[in-house]
């Protein structure tokens, strides 16, 4: 059993332009998402549902004292979940819910499930089979290495084997490696100028999957000793390590200002609040255990 996890010091809700959109969504609704609002897997399905504009349910639960309804809905208590109307068997017509769970999964299918660019805006993935397969190989690092290693780095405390120079080099590693399959910018030929996002002009999956994350990478620098180490511009050392972070911080530019993720985003100071035992290396997550044994994540 998932051991107790203190939230008193948590809101129970969302709050700023989280909160406006729970509000918006707190009716009624067939498809249901489940989620916790501190939780960057559960943002991670938000910003789909914002972005492909899917009529739902906003349900707020505490991941660490789950209601038995939720319970029987996925035993397994994770958030998010997703809670999908589908038609039952012996062609009666009626709708049961079932449960999706696993960020990637819900992401990838309400992307597939409100396909009407008309009414839900372009897909997150492009339909070109080899440039879909090419971000799938990217969200995998993402989830594989980057994430993995914000948890390292901001669970890092002095009795670590490793040091914090090594979580941090480690860490910046993974994201240079993302960026260098990023359109660098101007083509050769003197075109014009790339879009912000991984695809250039596009949005996609791959800039979602990361974008939580991104905004919570101020709380390295509230947190841990040296901050985050990005280096300012015209401070990276190369050419090379220039270039790389000069695309970040277009990346980075973008991404933070998006609506979809602004929308999904509560007040600062309280993800600081939420984070602290993250940084103490005191909480019981199951991520953070995950971090500790390391493992890969759940």
């Amino acid at each position: 059993m998932p051991a107790s996890v203190d939230t008193s010091e948590l809101p129970a809700r969302p709050t700023g332009a989280a909160a406006d959109l729970a509000a918006a969504h707190a009716a009624e609704h067939p498809l249901k998402l489940y989620g916790g609002w501190f939780c960057p897997f559960v943002q991670r399905a938000w910003i789909v549902l914002r972005e492909r504009r899917v009529p739902h349910q906003y349900v707020e639960i505490n991941p660490y004292r789950k209601d038995p309804d939720f319970l029987a809905l996925n035993p397994r208590g994770l958030v998010p979940t997703l809670a999908v109307p589908v038609v039952g068997g012996s062609g009666s017509g009626n709708r049961t819910q079932r449960p999706l769970y696993e960020s990637l999964v819900i992401c990838e299918y309400l992307d597939d499930a409100y396909d009407n660019e008309a009414e839900n805006g372009p897909s997150l993935l492009p339909a070109d089979p080899y440039e879909r397969a090419r971000c799938r190989l990217w969200i995998d690092h993402v989830s594989n290495k980057i994430v993995p290693g914000f948890y390292r780095f901001i669970q890092h405390t002095p009795e670590k084997e490793y040091s914090i120079e090594e979580a941090r080099d480690s860490f910046l590693g993974h994201i240079k490696t993302l960026v260098k399959e990023m359109p660098a910018g101007e083509g050769a030929d003197g075109g014009k100028e790339s879009g912000p996002w991984f695809l250039g002009d596009r949005f996609s999956l791959v800039d979602v999957v990361l974008a939580p994350w991104a905004k919570r990478l101020f709380l390295i620098d509230h947190y841990k000793p040296g901050g985050l180490g990005i280096p300012a511009e015209g401070q990276a050392g190369n050419g090379d390590d220039e270039r790389v972070w000069a695309r970040w911080r277009k990346w980075f530019d973008a991404i933070v200002a998006r609506q979809s993720v602004r929308d999904t985003w509560s007040d600062d100071e309280q993800y600081i609040a939420a984070y602290r035992r993250y940084a103490e290396d005191t909480t019981q997550s199951e991520v953070a255990k995950a971090t500790r044994k390391g493992e890969k994540l759940p």
